[in-house]
Formats: structure tokens, sequence, C-alpha cells
């Protein structure tokens, strides 16, 4: 029997548009917000990314908290969406102070500003904006193929923000004037129409209701507020250590969440690139031309996926060929790192991102399918408890690797606004920007090697019950 679908196709590039917004934060931040501090405002790089470190730290504890508010939640406008809508407004307004560092402050101030900010950005109102709107790919259809399809429109939106902040927002900057000025009137701008294309994202979808969720589960339900299902069909309150012993127990999602924190390690490191590209290829706007290499392939992949996981009867066996084909690639891209080649770095730099777009375009899906077999398993729905793996991961991930960044750079000597850097950061620029992209991939591949989640599912339910 054809699998029942849910959305039309203006619905899921609405759900996708939704990523425009969270990227022209993450984004910004990402890739900028480093070479903004060190020399728009004169910090140092190491205490920068210390504080980053325990930001991200605290920001983690909050994800699983966020996660149980949402399941424990009950609106008109459904569970997630409420979060995702408000969230957005403190992610522009704490983006814009952010970037708006008064130059009258001390330099303790200054890093105090940054530090409250920023937690305040990501801990609270970003964690809350995404964990929501990941959540929403279990809330808004039960369809497997439409999960897939929603998480490679996501994420051809998310590349192609990307892609495009990282190409003007240098020019962009200068045009305004440059300095700390121009950095602020960039992030007001962003914020801006990161509030308009969220709005219209949570506006063109709706939430099925806890029967139309439970519709065709056998033997349970989905409570509501703060409330799961148990197997005899009675609800159970759980409390937010029941959750977080749910997860733990969940080999899945423990994976599924170290691959999170690799993957977004791997994109600190080349967020970093406008450093490389200002020192060693000599010409900053080149972080722009990397960035087209990048993102148009993986866009391209992205359009794949879903035909390419439908044809394979599943996710496994692209994910892990794709990522040992970025190993290998990336491998190249070293190569021509160390050859002063930057044609063989951009079109090797491409092949990796095609290899790495599968996982990108179908992880919500695998996530869906990590908290299916919680249910299966345990007999408790916690999609939103479990969709903040993907904040855990980013937060986690992105803070560690924009620490080490920090570290490394100040290790290294690097000085800001100095024509040239000495021999011991050149080298530090080329082990971060080359060498930890293609370790950290390695790194993914052998994990995905054991994400068996599909072929756990289609045992348990091929045997009539719950696991134990």
């Amino acid at each position: 029997m054809e699998e029942r679908t849910y959305l039309r196709w203006y619905n899921k590039v609405g759900y996708g548009s939704g990523d425009v917004a969270g990227n022209v934060v993450y984004a910004l931040l990402s890739s900028f917000v480093m070479i903004y501090l060190t020399d728009s405002v004169g910090l140092n790089a190491g205490i920068v990314g210390t504080l980053m470190m325990f930001s991200k730290l605290f920001d983690g504890v909050t994800d699983i908290f966020f996660g149980s508010m949402i399941d424990k939640t009950h609106t008109r406008m459904g569970k997630a969406r409420p979060w995702m809508f408000w969230g957005f407004f403190g992610c522009a307004a704490t983006l814009i102070a952010i970037f708006a560092i008064p130059t009258s402050l001390g330099e303790g101030a200054s890093y105090a500003w940054f530090f409250i900010t920023y937690t305040l950005l990501n801990a609270v109102f970003y964690t809350a904006n995404n964990i929501a709107y990941s959540a929403l790919t279990a809330l808004i259809t039960k369809n497997g193929g439409e999960r897939v399809q929603m998480g490679s429109i996501r994420f051809m939106f998310a590349f192609g923000t990307s892609l495009l902040i990282q190409t003007i927002t240098v020019d962009f900057v200068k045009s305004l004037g440059g300095g700390a000025a121009g950095w602020r009137t960039v992030a007001i701008i962003y914020a801006a129409v990161g509030l308009v294309v969220n709005s219209i994202s949570v506006l063109s979808v709706r939430e099925l209701s806890p029967e139309e969720l439970a519709e065709g589960e056998t033997g349970a339900g989905q409570g509501s507020t703060g409330q799961a299902a148990t197997a005899d069909g009675k609800k159970e309150r759980y409390s937010l250590g029941d959750a977080a012993r749910l997860l733990a127990a969940n080999r899945f999602y423990v994976i599924i969440c170290c691959v999170y924190i690799l993957t977004q390690i791997y994109t600190a490191t080349l967020n970093m690139g406008i450093y490389f590209m200002t020192y060693i290829l000599g010409n900053a706007s080149l972080l722009g031309v990397f960035s087209m290499a990048i993102n148009i392939p993986m866009i391209l992949g992205l359009v794949m996926t879903p035909i390419l996981v439908k044809k394979m009867k599943g996710m496994y066996t692209i994910n892990l060929a794709g990522y040992l084909l970025a190993v290998v690639a990336r491998g190249l891209v070293v190569a021509g790192g160390y050859l002063g080649n930057i044609p063989m770095m951009l079109v090797f730099s491409g092949i990796a991102a095609i290899g790495m777009s599968p996982l990108q375009g179908d992880l919500n899906a695998l996530i869906a399918a990590c908290s299916e077999y919680t249910f299966l398993t345990k007999r408790k729905r916690i999609d939103g408890t479990m969709y903040s793996c993907t904040s855990l991961g980013v937060k986690i991930g992105g803070g560690i690797g924009t620490a080490l960044a920090g570290w490394m750079l100040a290790a290294s000597g690097y000085v800001a606004n100095m024509p040239t850097q000495a021999d011991s950061c050149i080298r530090m620029l080329y082990f971060m920007y080359l060498w930890i992209p293609m370790l950290i991939n390695l790194l993914i591949a052998f994990l995905l090697s054991k994400l068996k989640v599909e072929q756990a599912n289609a045992a348990i339910e091929a045997g009539g019950q719950a696991a134990v």
C-alpha cells in the first residue's frame, strides 16, 4: 500500500525556507564573529575562544531542557511552532547586540558584553528556535519520503544562505564604511531578513494532532502536554531526567550526537578559512569562491538525495559511501593546499561536499527514525527531546571548534591586522584549514558504519513487538 502523503510542495518549500533565517544568524557568527572581534574590536582570539567554549558547554545543557519543554507544550499553534516563532525575535536582538559592542567600553567590559549576548543567543533563543524547527520534521508528516525531502530542501536553503553570506559579507561591510559600524549595520539587516523568513516558515505548515500522529501505531498513542504513551495505551508523565535516560539508552541517538558534534567542529575549522585566504592565499575575497565551490555541489547533492535514498531503499549505504568519498577528496584538498594549487583545492572541495550532502539531506529523517526506535523499544514518544540532539551537536561542536581555532591562533602567534604573519602562524593555518577537516571526515565515516537504525527498526517491527 502506498504511504500516505501529508504535505504539498509549498509546505515543503515553506518549511525549508526556515533555514534561511537560521543561517543568516549561524553563517554570520560562524564565519565572521572571530575576525570581527579580533580585528575590529581588538580582543584576543584565545580569550574569545575560551569564552565561546564555556558559553557552548552551558548552551548544551539547555538543549534537552527546551526539547522537553516542546514535548510538554500544547497550544493552538501546536507544540513546536510557538517556540520557533517567538524564539527568533530573541535571536535577532542578540545577533545585533553581538555585533554592536560599544567601542568606548574597556577591554574587560567588551569581553563581558560579548559573553552575555553570545550565551543568550545560543543557549536560549537560537536553541528554542532551532530545536522547534527540527522537531517539526516529525510533527507535520509521518511519511518517511516527505521527511527526507524536507531535510533536503531545508539544507538547500541552509547552504544557499551560507554561500550568499560568505560571498557578500566582506564586501558588504566595506561598502557600509567598514570597521565596527559596518559590521553592526550588516547584523541589523541580516536580523530583519531572518525575522521575515522565519515567520513565513512557521505559517507555511501545520502540526498534526496527537490523534493523527498516533494513527496506525498499534497499542500506543501520544499523550498531551508533558505525557508519553505506554504500550498499553495509558498516559504516563515523564520528567526531564526520564527523557535524558531515554536518550542515553538509545545508542543510535548517541552516535548521531557524536556525528553532529564532529560535523560542527569540521564547519568551525573551515569557517576560519578567512584567515587562510587572507594570510596564505593573499585574498580574503577568495572565501566566497571557496564557499561557492563547496555549497553549490552540496546543493546539487541535496537535490539528488531523496532519489538516491529511495533507490537504495534506505539512508545507510548512501551516507557511508558519501563520507568515504569525502575522506579521499579532502585528502586531495590537503595535497592541493601544499602545492599552492587553488583550482585543485576548489575541485576536490566540491567533490567532498557532494559526498557529504546525503547525510546533510537525510539527517532529520535519521533522527526521526531514531525517535521511532525509542518508541518501539520503550513505548514513549519524546520527539522534541530527541531533536534536541541537533541543536546540542551544533552548539557543542561549534563551540569546541571555534574555541580550538581561537586557541590555535593565539598559540601560533597571530597578530591582528598585520600584513604578514609568523611562520608558526602560517603552519597552524595549514593544519586548521586542511588537516582537521580530513581527519574529522574519517571519524564520521567510522561512526556512520555503526548507524544502522533503519535496520534495527525494521527488525523490531518484523518481530511484532517492542524490544526491551
